[in-house]
């Protein structure tokens, strides 16, 4: 009989441990293919602390650690919560990525001892915390201009530049040496006297090759930092990145909710990574982040309504991933939220808190999901519209089965793929809460899924 896609599901029996494959030793030091073993079955969700309570404070926001902690929510990576320039300031608040002091708090949000006080409290409660960092560039009335003028890349006339539109930032001069030892020693500080957990480093192919490897290498040798670049360059795994951007999947997700593209078609973005990136190259996956929303209205236009589930469930379950979630998408949020001016994100309805929860318990529970687990696509005689695969860690195994279209499916999947399946028991996301063997037919709702677990 056909199965019925149905959201959501219970998790029954599943027990709670780690991916164990090539782990050099235990604990938070513990490393998996390279990497913190605690991230390898993690997630990340990125706070933006200016519009996520009306103070828009660290106090306000830590009243949310524990609704945050029942969801399921593993890392908090927060946007700078450095000072921002006031020079060339854009809107009224101006932008987060325009830092004025590297090793200073934004007083909007509170002072540093406020910020160590969030950082012990979400210790505590068993989250990892990592901060976003500007390597490429300051704000363009940062202290450095005056007390470091070389260190900044400056025009034939000796003014110091800004890229692209970024005209409220000042690009800096990695030839210098002396700002690559200062940039890791302000690096080393937050690590050091706050306690963070790793980087989101911004615009990250702007510095050098060679001061990423001597930047990662010191900051890993002070803790067993994640650092995360933000781009889909593959030469930043080769200097120490742990993790880079799933742009191209992304990419390709949203042609495919906008209908111009097949389900299929992700197997070519899937390729063109595993032919790019060493084998423990990991990938953080998203429907949003600040950029997209702010500027390219996700997720609420770019895959809006009912199509935002399948992809978010991709994100959760896809090889090499670490699935992001950003702030307010559990509410959801059907809003472009400015980039520099107040605008408080309102949580209310939750609608989506209670699918996040089960995706994220899923992850933290199956090492399965584990970004370093085995990956194999599925057949099926609906492949332009479904997208299968299924994860395996050992005994334990995640399978996937998604509609990525807005028509319901009747869809049959491949027996080869299924003669992989040992005798159960399975649980999933449908009407029956365990089964003993995995059903090659399956029922799915316009943009529905089913996930079998054991």
């Amino acid at each position: 009989m056909p199965i019925k896609n149905l959201i959501p599901f219970m998790l029954l029996a599943l027990v709670s441990c780690k991916n164990g494959n090539n782990t050099t030793v235990t604990g938070d030091t513990a490393t998996t293919d390279g990497h913190p073993s605690w991230i390898m079955q993690n997630n990340i969700y990125e706070v933006n602390v200016r519009q996520y309570t009306p103070e828009g404070t660290f106090q306000a926001f830590a009243k949310h650690l524990d609704r945050l902690k029942q969801m399921g929510v593993g890392t908090l990576w927060f946007m700078p919560i450095n000072p921002i320039s006031k020079e060339g300031r854009k809107g009224t608040l101006g932008s987060y990525y325009a830092i004025s002091d590297y090793t200073a708090i934004n007083p909007e949000y509170g002072n540093m001892d406020d910020w160590k006080a969030l950082v012990k409290q979400a210790h505590e409660k068993g989250f990892k915390v990592i901060i976003d960092w500007v390597p490429n560039h300051t704000g363009a009335d940062h202290y450095w201009l005056q007390k470091h003028p070389d260190f900044y890349v400056r025009d034939s006339s000796g003014k110091a530049v800004s890229q692209f539109d970024w005209t409220d930032t000042r690009k800096l001069n990695y030839a210098n040496p002396e700002l690559q030892d200062t940039m890791i020693s302000q690096m080393k500080y937050w690590i050091t006297e706050t306690g963070i957990d790793g980087y989101r480093c911004d615009y990250a192919v702007g510095p050098t090759r060679s001061f990423w490897t001597n930047c990662v290498k010191q900051l890993k040798a002070i803790k067993n930092v994640f650092m995360l670049a933000e781009t889909d360059s593959a030469w930043l795994h080769g200097v120490g990145f742990d993790a880079t951007y799933a742009w191209p999947e992304f990419n390709m997700m949203k042609l495919i909710a906008a209908g111009k593209r097949k389900a299929s078609a992700i197997d070519s973005v899937v390729n063109m990574t595993d032919t790019t990136l060493p084998p423990n190259g990991i990938r953080m996956f998203f429907t949003s982040d600040h950029d997209e929303n702010s500027w390219n209205k996700a997720d609420f236009a770019t895959m809006p309504g009912a199509s935002h589930a399948p992809f978010a469930v991709l994100t959760q379950t896809m090889k090499r991933s670490v699935p992001l979630i950003y702030s307010g998408q559990e509410e959801p949020i059907l809003r472009a939220i400015p980039f520099f001016e107040k605008d408080t994100i309102k949580f209310a309805k939750l609608e989506r808190a209670g699918m996040y929860s089960q995706l994220l318990a899923l992850r933290n529970s199956n090492p399965a999901l584990a970004a370093n687990a085995s990956f194999k696509k599925l057949v099926t005689d609906k492949d332009d519209q479904v997208y299968a695969f299924y994860r395996r860690s050992g005994s334990h195994t995640v399978l996937v089965i998604l509609n990525l279209s807005q028509s319901p499916q009747h869809v049959t999947v491949n027996n080869d793929g299924l003669r992989d399946f040992s005798e159960g028991p399975y649980h999933y996301m449908g009407e029956t809460a365990v089964m003993k063997n995995i059903p090659p037919v399956y029922d799915l709702k316009p943009w529905g899924y089913t996930v079998i677990a054991r």
